[in-house]
């Protein structure tokens, strides 16, 4: 449906949709709701939202180049964190597809919260399913975490359903800040329970954190999912209606359905590469960089806050994908494959680990060496935490798996949409090994 304004029409978008700086209120919302308006009804050519300038509201350009006559409506960047970013393609048949299968998933459409910048396609699709939905969302894309601008930003959610997308960052501060029983503690908490849902996507989520959201009954739903598919379209580890799972050579998993990309800009090789169709489906398909496994379960067994019933299969069962690894996150140290995802759980699978990140790093001896970042919540008095993960991960992976060594740090490098720099950490990594 068109994006019907509010009460206070804004003006007209200003050049290159620049809004005004001290215009703290949803003029710039509104302003960019039109924008995209006009690019899916093909009045102006495809837009790419850009990241914002700090104390500055995003703005966004015109893509000609991207294509009018294939309807793509937008144009996002991968976050870049393992390489060279890539421009995806999205027509609005496939945002619009996302935007109504994550209504239909969470009981109907409502009003979002914007915590995290359209720039990215979890920010970009919180702008599509409000224009779907006929609402205007609220921004807040600064001090997202801070306790009172949070519990105001939400206080002004006036819609009968509300939601909000975090990253795990996000949501991990939140819940420290409720929990710490300062004065904004439990107006936080408040405002954070009346969500009808938190989506958290763009990382994995440690089920340390899940379990304690859940404790604070917060209504949160782990998401799956990538530029290339419109955000998340896998909803605690099961697909959303239309939604189809398989796996490739060696486990990749497999993504199609009508929110599947268009593409990538420029690279018509990668597209044909990432991009086919499904032949169980006839749907467009993903080729993701993420490993996994398949299994079924009955739907009255299903453990989410979403409904969720991938395409082709029956309603009485339901495909639940697991995550794995990457398919190039794979480690050969002394001629053994090690996957570096799977040395991180069982990192972090300690009681005193906050977080870790884990990689190959090159050397003479081992070819490559497993390396671990840390940051750690506690440390034992006698200095065992380093001893002790190194025996967790010994009993559940093996000896090869064992980090050789470790980087303590204070927080893991993140880069502006939330996720780990992986670029970054590799870097600490191989520095602090020299």
């Amino acid at each position: 449906m068109p994006y019907s304004p509010g009460p206070q029409s804004a003006s007209e978008p200003e050049p290159d949709g620049v809004a005004d700086a001290e215009d703290h209120g949803s003029r710039w919302i509104t302003q960019a709701l039109e924008a995209l308006e006009a690019a899916r009804r093909g009045r102006t050519a495809p837009l790419e939202f850009l990241p914002a300038e700090a104390g500055r509201p995003p703005r966004w350009v015109e893509r000609p180049e991207a294509g009018v006559a294939d309807d793509v409506t937008a144009v996002v960047r991968t976050s870049g964190s393992t390489g060279t970013p890539k421009q995806t393609l999205l027509t609005w048949e496939a945002l619009e597809a996302s935007a109504q299968m994550t209504a239909e998933a969470l009981g109907g459409h409502g009003q979002w919260l914007l915590a995290l910048q359209p720039s990215y396609v979890a920010g970009l699709a919180v702008l599509t399913r409000s224009l779907v939905a006929g609402t205007e969302p609220v921004p807040l894309l600064e001090t997202t975490t801070d306790p009172a601008a949070f519990t105001a930003a939400a206080s002004r959610l006036t819609a009968a359903r509300r939601y909000v997308s975090l990253v795990p960052a996000q949501l991990q501060q939140l819940v420290e800040h409720a929990e710490a029983g300062h004065e904004h503690s439990a107006d936080l908490l408040a405002a954070l329970q009346r969500f009808d849902a938190i989506l958290l996507g763009g990382g994995p989520t440690r089920q340390e954190l899940f379990q304690r959201a859940h404790d604070l009954q917060l209504q949160v739903i782990r998401t799956y999912g990538m530029s290339e598919t419109c955000g998340g379209c896998v909803y605690d580890g099961y697909p959303l209606p239309g939604v189809s799972i398989s796996l490739g050579t060696h486990g990749r998993v497999l993504l199609s359905g009508p929110m599947v990309a268009l593409g990538y800009l420029h690279d018509d090789e990668l597209t044909a590469a990432k991009f086919d169709t499904d032949p169980a489906t006839g749907q467009r398909r993903f080729r993701t960089d993420d490993l996994g496994e398949l299994s079924t379960v009955s739907a009255d067994d299903v453990e989410t806050l979403a409904l969720v019933a991938g395409a082709g299969h029956q309603a009485q069962i339901v495909p639940q994908l697991s995550v794995t690894g990457r398919a190039d996150d794979v480690i050969i140290t002394g001629g053994v494959k090690v996957s570096a995802d799977q040395v991180r759980r069982a990192v972090e699978s300690h009681p005193r680990v906050r977080e870790a990140f884990v990689a190959g790093v090159e050397d003479p001896r081992w070819g490559q060496r497993v390396s671990a970042a840390v940051v750690l919540s506690s440390t034992s008095k006698d200095g065992s935490t380093f001893e002790e993960i190194d025996e967790l991960v010994r009993r559940e992976l093996g000896a090869a798996a064992v980090p050789k060594h470790y980087e303590l740090l204070g927080a893991l490098p993140l880069l502006p949409n939330g996720k780990p720099d992986r670029q970054e950490l590799t870097r600490l990594l191989e520095s602090g090994q020299r």
